[in-house]
């Protein structure tokens, strides 16, 4: 039996040799594996001080870049509506595993029944911690939606992207003049059909459900968030001080509008945006710090009423709200990047990088289908070009109440 094998094999060269190759490669690329995983764990390890004299940033902080840098490295070229290649795409499930993998040892203790020996008695165990119990597995659903999304533009389209030296798509105006670099769409002279118009805005509603749910969860971590110090230090003793007067006099107003309030602004630049951001949150913290001194003569405290200082508070952080539904791409505000650099809980360092690349990414594909639609709309209406148009701002529900949306409706509606 052992010789008619031998013959056979010697007979068949090819078959061994190539059962030998598919195991040298398993083996090769679990080798790889391993060595990415041991230089992975290895940064985290030493807070990216690669030195290893100590000087690192926290493992919450550390944790956190890692899933921004490698967020980046896969969904940086990602400016077409396109599957994304399967490399890019086993790379980024492969590597959020094993960061996301340090959530399953971030426990609580509960209590538990037990009975032994028919005596029933009530102990302490372990289970992952509420937050990440919850918030984890719908970031993990959000994230296969988003994928998914992706894949449905897999094959041929009514719309394609005009190449480099295309002289047509260069004299068409874009959707967002100051992103140059990005393609721009083609469709049918006559414009796109009913059909495919009406498939795209399936996938975008469904994509802006991922946005909500991803801004949700995001705002609730950075909430969550405790306000360094460091920041406290640089703020002025009072809002109006914080806000300038004319903002000041707008929200402290008998009947304030919030809409009408933002209309009066100048919002037409991610910088100006940002520095209203960056006014409000300041002046919410200086509100929220006055109502919890303890005494009139403590140095937060002021001659403005609680009730009037709880009133401003509601209005800003409403405005706060409508900010961050409207413009979901701007850059983080100077409170969200101190609490981020600060922060030293790994769950929570964790929840919130996942949740704002997700709604980086959300926000990424919802504009270039809105870039599609846009050019769909110039074949009907020339004149559309000539006009700035923020879609975003426009479908997106404001909700006065001061609250984002639970995450988990918005994932299963």
């Amino acid at each position: 039996m052992v010789r008619a094998a031998e013959d056979e094999q010697n007979m068949n060269p090819g078959v061994g040799d190539e059962g030998a190759t598919n195991n040298d490669s398993k083996c090769s690329v679990a080798v790889s594996d391993l060595d990415t995983v041991k230089e992975k764990f290895a940064k985290l390890l030493l807070g990216e001080d690669m030195s290893g004299g100590g000087k690192g940033v926290s493992s919450a902080q550390a944790l956190s870049n890692a899933i921004t840098n490698l967020a980046a490295a896969v969904f940086g070229e990602q400016s077409r509506l396109e599957p994304m290649p399967p490399e890019r795409k086993a790379r980024w499930r492969k590597e959020m595993d094993w960061l996301l993998s340090v959530t399953d040892h971030i426990v609580e203790f509960v209590p538990s029944k037990q009975n032994t020996n028919g005596v029933n008695m009530e102990i302490m165990v372990t289970r992952q911690r509420s937050d990440l119990h919850m918030n984890i597995p719908a970031l993990r659903k959000l994230d296969a939606m988003l994928i998914e999304c992706l894949d449905n533009f897999q094959g041929e389209h009514e719309f394609t992207y005009a190449s480099k030296d295309d002289n047509e798509a260069k004299s068409q105006r874009k959707r967002e003049e100051d992103k140059w670099w990005l393609p721009t769409p083609k469709v049918p002279a006559d414009g796109l059909s009913e059909s495919t118009k009406k498939w795209l805005q399936f996938q975008k509603d469904a994509v802006h459900q991922v946005l909500k749910a991803a801004l949700a969860i995001n705002a609730q971590i950075l909430m969550e968030m405790e306000v360094p110090e460091s920041y406290t230090e640089t703020l002025p003793k009072n809002g109006r001080a914080s806000l300038g007067d004319y903002i000041y006099k707008s929200i402290t107003v008998e009947h304030f509008d919030p809409d009408h309030f933002l209309s009066s602004m100048d919002l037409t630049i991610d910088h100006k945006i940002v520095d209203l951001k960056n006014r409000f949150e300041a002046s919410v913290v200086i509100w929220k710090r006055k109502m919890s001194a303890k005494d009139g003569r403590s140095s937060w405290g002021s001659g403005v009423s609680l009730e009037k200082r709880e009133q401003f508070g509601d209005r800003a952080e409403t405005i706060l709200l409508i900010l961050k539904q409207r413009y979901p791409g701007i850059p983080q505000s100077i409170l969200e990047i101190s609490k981020i650099e600060h922060n030293r809980d790994v769950g929570l360092a964790i929840l919130e990088s996942y949740s704002r690349i997700l709604e980086s990414l959300a926000h990424k594909v919802l504009s270039r289908i809105e870039d599609v639609q846009h050019a769909d709309a110039l074949t009907q209406n020339p004149s559309l070009g000539d006009m700035k148009t923020n879609s975003l701002k426009d479908s997106v529900k404001i909700l006065t109440s001061g609250k984002f949306p639970d995450a988990v409706e918005e994932i299963e509606s």
